[in-house]
C-alpha cells in the first residue's frame, strides 16, 4: 500500500503508550490502534510531533511501526521521519517502508529561513529517502517557525511527484488552502490531498476552503471523523453544531506544555490506553488540571454521549 493524492478522512496523530516507568507499553499499542481505527480512522500517522518520537531510539521506532502497521490490517500508516541529520531519516523512512509503512512525514528544521533554503532542503531530502517513497509535507510554523507560503509549498511539490501531501498547520492558515485548492483547480498546480492539524481548532472552515480531511490527534477522533464526514456531505451546521459543543475541550487541550497530557489523559479514561504516562522529559496535570478536564467532559457529554465516562 502506497499513499497517494487521494488520500482523505481522518489519519489521527496516535500518541506513543508508555507505561509508568517509561517502557513501551505494547499492549496499549494495539488497544490504541483499535480505538483510532474503531472511531472511523481511514489511515493512522504516528511517530509525529505529538507522538514524543524524539524519545525512542531507531529500534523502537522501527518496531512501533511494525506493531501498528501489522494492527491496523490495511489501513494506511503514515510515519514522522523528521531528523537533524539525513542519514537518521532515511534509516527510519527506509525501514518504516519495509515494515509497512504507506508513506512517511517530513517536518523542515527550524534553521530555514529562505524560500530557496527551504526548497533546497526538501530536495536533500528526497534525495535522502529515495524519490520511490511517498511523503507528506508538514507545514507548521507556530511550532517549526519556518514559515512556508502558498508559492513555496507550490514549487516543492511541482519538483517532486513522491510529495504527495500537505499537512496543513499553519495559522492563520485558511486563506492559504483557498490559494492552493485554486491553484489546483486552475491548473497551476498539481493537486495533493491536504489534511489539516493545529489539533482541530479549525477543521469545521478548513473543510469548507478545501481540505480532504483532518491529520491531528484529539482525544475524540470519532468527533474529527463525523465533522469531516458531515462537511463532505454538504451538512454544514450539523457539522458545526458537533464541532462547536467540542471547541472547550479541544481549546484546552490546546494549551503548550500540557497539551499532551490532557490527551493522554482523557484517551486513557476513554480506554484507548493503559496509563497516560509520558517518557521524561514529560509534563504532567495537576489534580486541579485533571478535575478541570473532567467537568468539560461532563459539560460535553451533555450533548455527546461519547463523552460520558
Amino acid at each position: 500500500m502506497r499513499l497517494d493524492e487521494t488520500a482523505a478522512g481522518l489519519f489521527p496523530i496516535a500518541v506513543t503508550p508508555f507505561a509508568p516507568d517509561g517502557a513501551i507499553d505494547w499492549a496499549s499499542v494495539d488497544s490504541m490502534t483499535d480505538f483510532y481505527l474503531k472511531a472511523g480512522a481511514t489511515g493512522l500517522t504516528i511517530l509525529g510531533i505529538m507522538g514524543e518520537a524524539p524519545k525512542l531510539d531507531l529500534d523502537e521506532s522501527l518496531e512501533v511501526v511494525a506493531r501498528v502497521c501489522a494492527r491496523a490490517k490495511g489501513v494506511p500508516v503514515v510515519v514522522g521521519v523528521s531528523a537533524p541529520g539525513f542519514a537518521a531519516m532515511r534509516a527510519l523512512a527506509q525501514g518504516a517502508m519495509t515494515r509497512g509503512a504507506a508513506g512517511v512525514m517530513i517536518a523542515p528544521p527550524n534553521t530555514l529561513r529562505t524560500d530557496d533554503q527551504i526548497v533546497g532542503y526538501f530536495a536533500q531530502a528526497v534525495e535522502a529517502i529515495g524519490a520511490d517513497i511517498p511523503w507528506v509535507l508538514q507545514d507548521y510554523p507556530l511550532t517549526l517557525s519556518v514559515v512556508m507560503t502558498p508559492s513555496v509549498i507550490r514549487r516543492v511539490v511541482e519538483a517532486h511527484r513522491s510529495c504527495v501531501m500537505l499537512k496543513h498547520e499553519d495559522w492563520p492558515g485558511l486563506e492559504k488552502i483557498s490559494t492552493l485548492r485554486a491553484w489546483s483547480h486552475e491548473g497551476a498546480m498539481r493537486r495533493v490531498s491536504i489534511l489539516t492539524g493545529n489539533g482541530a481548532l479549525f477543521l469545521d472552515f478548513e473543510m469548507e476552503r478545501g481540505a480532504d480531511g483532518a491529520m491531528t490527534g484529539y482525544a475524540f477522533p470519532d468527533m474529527l471523523a463525523d465533522v469531516v464526514r458531515l462537511s463532505r456531505a454538504g451538512e454544514r451546521e450539523a457539522a458545526h453544531d458537533l464541532f462547536d459543543a467540542h471547541l472547550p475541550l479541544i481549546r484546552y487541550e490546546q494549551q503548550q506544555g500540557v497539551g499532551l497530557a490532557v490527551r493522554k489523559y482523557v484517551l486513557m479514561k476513554r480506554g484507548a490506553i493503559a496509563s497516560d504516562a509520558q517518557r521524561k522529559p514529560a509534563s504532567a496535570l495537576s489534580a486541579k488540571a485533571k478535575a478541570e478536564v473532567d467537568h468539560l467532559l461532563a459539560r460535553l457529554a451533555k450533548k455527546d454521549k461519547r463523552a460520558a465516562l
